[in-house]
């Protein structure tokens, strides 16, 4: 969890990429928390389909103008849109699923 640097990201299929954007203030154990969570999550439910940006805004204060970020740590969706915001530390799963909108109710996305 470094700077700006993106994670590597690929699509498979045409499946869309989430390109995902974590606004944290320096290495604080809830945004070390946070990333730990956000990348559990992908892991399991966007393997292979994703790209997380971690931006420290100890380093880089002005790039919390763009998003609107007024708490940390702040996830942010960026594709798919629309764009969305989670704020804390991800450790509720399901709360985090429902907001990057990967599950509707109780089950995922194409689990029928």
């Amino acid at each position: 969890m470094n700077g700006t640097s993106p994670e590597p990201a690929s699509t498979s299929g045409g499946t869309e990429t989430f390109r995902l954007r974590l606004y944290v203030a320096g290495q604080t154990p809830r945004s070390l928390a946070a990333f730990s969570n956000l990348r559990k999550i992908c892991d399991t439910h966007l393997a292979g389909r994703y790209e997380i940006e971690v931006i420290d805004l100890i380093e880089h204060p002005q790039l919390a103008r763009g998003d609107q970020i007024i708490a940390v740590p702040t996830l942010v969706r960026k594709l798919p849109e629309p764009i969305k915001k989670l704020i804390g530390d991800l450790s509720d799963t399901e709360r985090v699923l429902v907001g990057l909108q990967l599950v509707h109710g109780r089950g995922a996305v194409g689990d029928e």
